[in-house]
């Protein structure tokens, strides 16, 4: 079988019909465009949640406090319970031999001064092991230390990015800043967290790090007084020794805090190695049932390449007749024919990539989603469309060899 003049030859005859060729790679162009956008959303979310699992700490279990409506006032803000406290994060790590340590975490939005710079943003009382747990360091300077802890002095930390707000380029450390209505002097300056943000869904119980202001909780405490039926924390973080016992360790944290509280529910814990695990399962659900979609459309599409290609074969059935008459063999009958379908269906394919690349560029500018072209999904898009191309090409490809040079010349 002469490759070369078979390939001559079904390029031809899709040159001659360059219309009717372009509308019969449509669906396949459509169809690999749509599995490879669906893909790069799918493995976009998937490196997203990851991330945000990841910044909470994967041997970390989270005990955050719900914040009360005031028609429950009476019911969980009574005697049987004060709300989320320091001293539940004590006695957690405390009486639980799984938990080495316990963070607390006290969030205020307040406004923010320096010189003629303002704004607002979340400031984050808490400890001096909070760097630790959270896999957060200072990139200048240092966190505070215990003994600005238990002498609650006003000092505090900025994060990368509210640092660059209220100070641009300028150096940070050692200058004085209004929060609230109280002065603190910066000692330090947290690295940039990555991964926080970036658009789609987010239900994880995290925000943009890079955003905060960290100072003692004593401080906290001391300089900025509760309000009525106020918790203590908004939440604590207690750090897992062993990670293999995360979700034990869960469970004798709820235990604990039940007795604590007197079994009110005003408060939930939670496990990010679970958050993952469950993550991971609904990204596969999704994957599988975008790919399905994505797949129908070259279902259609490869219908379309079956239709176009018997109807060439009824066409030029006395060019295949000619062609038998001078020699041609069956099977070059169907090299020819199923080369034109497998062309057709690869440069759609080919196609289909460039519609993915702009599609993905589209849904992440005005979606405000990460998407993420593979490798693995271009290298699909390709098998997808040659597979196509050969399946639906191959019954027309077999008709045209299957006929008979005297019938095939003697057909109008």
């Amino acid at each position: 079988m002469n490759y070369r003049e078979n390939l001559s030859l079904g390029l031809e005859g899709i040159r001659a019909h360059m219309l009717r060729s372009l509308l019969t790679m449509l669906g396949i162009i459509f169809g690999v465009g749509a599995v490879i956008s669906m893909l790069s959303i799918g493995e976009g979310a998937k490196q997203q949640a990851l991330e945000q699992i990841q910044l909470m700490g994967m041997s970390n279990v989270i005990v955050e406090d719900i914040p009360i409506d005031e028609n429950d006032v009476s019911e969980k803000r009574s005697n049987l319970s004060r709300g989320l406290s320091w001293a539940d994060a004590r006695a957690v790590e405390e009486l639980n031999p799984l938990v080495d340590i316990t963070v607390p975490q006290r969030e205020l939005s307040l406004d923010i001064r320096y010189k003629n710079e303002r704004t607002k943003t979340t400031v984050v009382g808490t400890t001096p092991e909070y760097g630790n747990v959270m896999n957060y360091i200072p990139r200048e300077g240092s966190f505070f230390n215990y003994l600005d802890l238990n002498e609650a002095r006003r000092v505090c930390v900025l994060g990368g990015g509210i640092k660059r707000k209220l100070f641009f380029f300028r150096d940070s450390l050692g200058e004085q800043i209004k929060i609230g209505n109280q002065w603190f002097t910066v000692v330090g300056v947290m690295e940039d967290k990555l991964g926080i943000g970036g658009g789609g869904r987010n239900d994880l119980p995290i925000r943009n790090m890079n955003e905060d202001i960290y100072i003692p909780i004593t401080t906290s405490m001391k300089r900025y007084p509760m309000k009525q039926f106020e918790s203590e924390l908004n939440r604590f973080v207690a750090r897992v020794t062993d990670t293999n016992k995360i979700q034990e360790a869960a469970n004798i944290i709820n235990h604990t805090m039940e007795r604590r509280h007197n079994r009110i529910e005003d408060f939930h814990i939670i496990v990010p190695e679970s958050l993952l695990r469950q993550s991971q399962q609904t990204q596969k659900i999704f994957n599988i049932v975008m790919g399905a979609i994505a797949g129908i459309s070259l279902l259609v599409g490869g219908i379309g390449i079956m239709n176009i290609m018997l109807a060439s074969v009824l066409e030029r059935t006395r060019e295949i007749g000619i062609r038998r008459a001078v020699g041609a063999t069956r099977k070059d009958i169907l090299g020819q024919f199923l080369l034109e379908a497998v062309v057709l269906s690869f440069t759609g394919g080919l196609m289909g990539i460039i519609l993915g690349f702009v599609l993905t560029k589209v849904i992440s500018f005005y979606a405000d989603w990460r998407t993420i072209v593979s490798w693995q999904s271009i290298l699909l898009a390709f098998w997808v469309s040659a597979v196509v191309g050969i399946i639906f090409g191959y019954y027309p490809a077999r008709q045209a060899a299957l006929k008979e040079p005297i019938e095939s010349l003697r057909y109008e």
